[in-house]
């Protein structure tokens, strides 16, 4: 499982011109699932969401988690992080689960989420969606949850 995480100030996404989820000061976790991905990674990741220090602590240094700063969540599906760009000129999408599997994962992730931390939106998964989002610092993080990882 693969989540590119990035620290906002804000974030909204958008399916057919209606916001459906937006957070203020959080994270916005756009996620893919990968074949093999189960429950153990999906409870791997949802630590990793939600205790990454990435807020920044009285003296400005990093050591501040989302648990710690009772931020937003916004998790975004997005399998194409999953892609496998490594030659040609078009990716290739084998390192990414079945929509199915995806789903069933992507939404146990959410339900974790949702069950762990206060505020936690969504997207809406295999819709076209717009994400906006203002990222606080820039901050961005790529976290991967190995298949075989627990």
């Amino acid at each position: 499982m693969i989540a590119l995480i990035q620290r906002v100030s804000r974030a909204s996404v958008a399916v057919a011109g209606e916001t459906i989820g937006a957070i203020d000061a959080g994270l916005l976790a756009l996620v893919a699932v990968q074949p093999g991905d189960g429950e153990a990674q999906t409870q791997r990741m949802i630590e990793r969401l939600l205790g990454y220090r990435v807020f920044a602590d009285a003296a400005g240094r990093m050591n501040r988690s989302l648990n710690d700063t009772a931020g937003g969540l916004l998790l975004v599906s997005q399998f194409t992080l999953a892609a496998d760009t490594a030659k040609g000129m078009r990716p290739s999408f084998t390192r990414a689960a079945s929509p199915g599997e995806g789903e069933r994962w992507f939404n146990r992730l959410l339900e974790l989420a949702r069950q762990r931390h206060g505020v936690v939106e969504s997207g809406r998964f295999g819709a076209h969606m717009e994400v906006s989002l203002v990222n606080d610092g820039p901050v961005t993080f790529w976290l991967h949850v190995a298949a075989d990882e627990k």
